[in-house]
């Protein structure tokens, strides 16, 4: 076994393996960019090497560096972890020649799987069933589309190198066909450098079934069950869960020794996963291998019991598979669900943010959280906004079920927009419950998924008002005071000789509201919205306890600098005080241009200056956090100018361009 490691990655992951490498004794070695220098991944590990500027491509992906940072640091291996160099060719190559270990497959196996056209022409000579589709070499973009057209649509266009559902597009009809391909070759050259295309049909009720293997260098070879990662959006994967389910034990053994088989054909060694499309009349089809470990894999070792990076390190180190297949058992059910910075119902926009408030579920036998960041860490644009991956393991699908649920219930970030209530809701609705699986879930299920809780907005001003109240005077007792009983300190509302009332005004639910709350000694009257409400509170922490018509419940409280997060059993209620305006606020907005999402780096203009467009036209691309997003022009009108140009780096709500849209629109 080796006794120092570098970890070729950033974020959970890298996190991940650190905790294994610990647990067997191996020291590790970080590497980060100027954007993580205090990532958590840089304090966990033994050491840090510092590798360039923020973007990825300047610094995680490349290759120099990071072996440079090995042999500077003694490292005999290099764990690629997942993304970024893990299905590197060239990489794994470097490391060879460094003389130092690449904790993955041989260079062969990479290359085999590296682009999905060969990979396609390998597993059909090892008879392992295949979806239809076009996988030669020739990219004649007229050629691409005539494949398309002879197999009929839907058709998925997929990146050879790709993943992640990173240059993968949809298309539904002919006239779709031009600018997804573009699309597709732009994302696919930005993440991977390689815009080779791939065109196949498109199954519309699939589930995405894959399967882990594991395989060593004396011949062994084994799976280790499977994992259901239907449930999508953007073809990246949003809860998966392990056994996959409805799995009868004849149909696992056949996907097991498929699997086998194609990892055989490449001479595989470590850890892969064979994806499949497992159609509803139970026949399968290979889809691609990855030739890494994934970001599921936590749900195979709840299910397993076993430490799948561990696995990896032995295997790395020549020594033999732990167990054989006959000696894998399978028990419980495991569920992980992807927690991201993200505006789930806006088309799942990324978003950025400081975390000012954060708190995970505890952590437990049922229970496990990964993550790579700690409360007052960034998301910034660089990198995918992953915050954790929450993971839950119980007996039966219907008990884990329940614990993922109430795990996501009690998960609280503040300073970002996050997927929490998305993941909750699909978590909960009668279809997943149910396991009515396939990759058009989300899409099919939308009205059960995305749509807000029950407000009780009268419910919500009270709390918003007494928790105000009460943080005040949480953060008036923690300064010193010499004279603590004066009234001048006091945060009650006193008055000499008037009612102790307190004036307010809190923004929730979009709209201001005034408030006043008069202090009754034991608790107070909050009148808000023409309603009086009394209400008793203490606030201990950030725990919230309070009684309303002799019903006793708790919340927690988030405070950051955005405002504050209320979190109670029904929901979420945010909130802000709203400041009386002194006259120092800007008021000038952005009329008169389009504005950027988010945080991000223009990528290409697809029009002239000056240039005459029709409405829903795509003006310019922008990318953040690894995803394309197009901006298109809101009527037939002028593009006047363009405010920046590709390659330079946006802040969200920044103006992209100046347009004019014509009289009649």
């Amino acid at each position: 076994m080796f006794s120092k490691l570098l970890i070729a990655n950033r974020g959970e992951i890298a996190c991940r393996v650190i905790k294994t490498a610990r647990r067997l004794g191996i020291a590790t070695v970080a590497v980060y960019s100027d954007a993580d220098r205090d990532a958590l991944h840089v304090e966990l590990a033994d050491e840090a090497v510092h590798i360039g500027p923020s973007p990825a491509r300047e610094s995680y992906l490349v290759i120099d560096r990071i072996i440079e940072a090995a042999r500077a640091t003694g490292a005999e291996a290099i764990h690629p972890g997942y993304g970024f160099l893990s299905e590197n060719a060239a990489f794994a190559r470097a490391c060879s020649e460094a003389g130092v270990t690449f904790v993955g497959p041989p260079v062969a196996a990479i290359e085999a799987m590296g682009s999905k056209s060969a990979a396609k022409q390998i597993m059909e000579q090892a008879q392992v069933p295949l979806v239809p589709g076009y996988h030669g070499e020739d990219q004649d973009p007229a050629l691409l589309k005539k494949a398309a057209d002879d197999m009929g649509y839907p058709v998925l266009l997929k990146a050879t190198a790709g993943g992640g559902g990173k240059g993968m597009r949809q298309v539904w009809a002919a006239d779709e066909f031009d600018e997804a391909l573009a699309a597709a070759k732009r994302e696919s050259s930005a993440s991977f450098g390689d815009d080779t295309m791939l065109v196949e049909k498109y199954l519309t009720k699939p589930r995405h079934v894959e399967v882990q293997v594991f395989c060593d260098n004396h011949g062994n070879a084994v799976y280790l069950a499977e994992r259901d990662c239907s449930v999508q959006r953007r073809h990246q994967k949003v809860i998966e869960e392990a056994p996959a389910p409805g799995m009868t034990a004849q149909l696992r053994r056949d996907m097991g020794e498929t699997a086998i088989q194609a990892a055989r054909a490449i001479g595989y060694s470590g850890a892969g996963t064979v994806e499949f499309l497992l159609d509803e009349d139970g026949s399968f089809y290979f889809m691609e291998m990855n030739t890494r470990l994934q970001v599921e894999h936590p749900v195979t070792e709840m299910i397993t019991g076993q430490d799948l990076v561990e696995w990896q390190l032995l295997v790395a180190s020549d020594a033999p598979l732990p167990l054989a297949q006959d000696e894998i058992r399978l028990h419980g059910h495991a569920f992980e669900a992807r927690v991201y910075a993200e505006d789930a119902a806006n088309d799942f926009l990324p978003a950025t943010g400081t975390l000012g408030f954060l708190r995970p579920p505890e952590e437990s036998e049922f229970v496990r959280v990964d993550t790579g960041v700690r409360q007052g860490d960034e998301i910034s644009v660089f990198y995918d906004p992953m915050i954790a991956k929450l993971i839950v393991w119980d007996e039966t699908r219907e008990r884990a079920l329940q614990r993922l649920a109430s795990a996501l219930s009690d998960y609280r970030i503040g300073g970002t927009v996050t997927n929490l209530d998305f993941l909750y809701n699909l978590a909960t609705c009668r279809p997943f419950r149910e396991a009515e699986l396939d990759t058009g879930f989300i899409t099919r299920h939308g009205e059960l998924i995305f749509h807000q809780r029950e407000q009780d907005l009268q419910l919500d001003l009270t709390l918003a008002a007494l928790s105000l109240l009460l943080y005040r005077q949480q953060q008036a007792a923690s300064r010193n005071c010499l004279d603590p009983w004066t009234p001048w300190q006091s945060h009650n509302g006193w008055r000499l000789n008037e009612p102790h009332a307190q004036h307010l005004v809190l923004h929730c639910h979009g709209q201001d509201f005034p408030a006043v709350a008069e202090w009754l000694g034991q608790g107070y009257r909050i009148r808000v919205n023409g309603h009086d409400t009394v209400v008793q509170g203490e606030l201990e922490g950030d725990c919230l306890r309070f009684e309303l018509a002799g019903h006793r419940q708790r919340g927690t409280l988030a405070a950051t600098d955005e405002g504050f997060t209320l979190y109670l059993p029904a929901g979420a209620v945010q909130f802000s005080e709203v400041r009386p305006d002194t006259g120092e606020l800007d008021a000038s907005g952005a009329a008169g241009g389009l504005n950027a999402p988010m945080n991000g780096t223009v990528v290409t203009l697809l029009v002239e200056a000056g240039a005459a467009v029709a409405a829903d036209q795509p003006l310019l691309v922008m990318e953040a956090m690894k995803m394309e997003h197009t901006i298109r022009a809101p009527a037939a009108g002028t593009v006047d100018s363009f405010l920046f140009q590709p390659g330079e780096l946006v802040d969200g709500g920044a103006e992209l361009l100046r347009f004019t849209p014509d009289e009649e629109a």
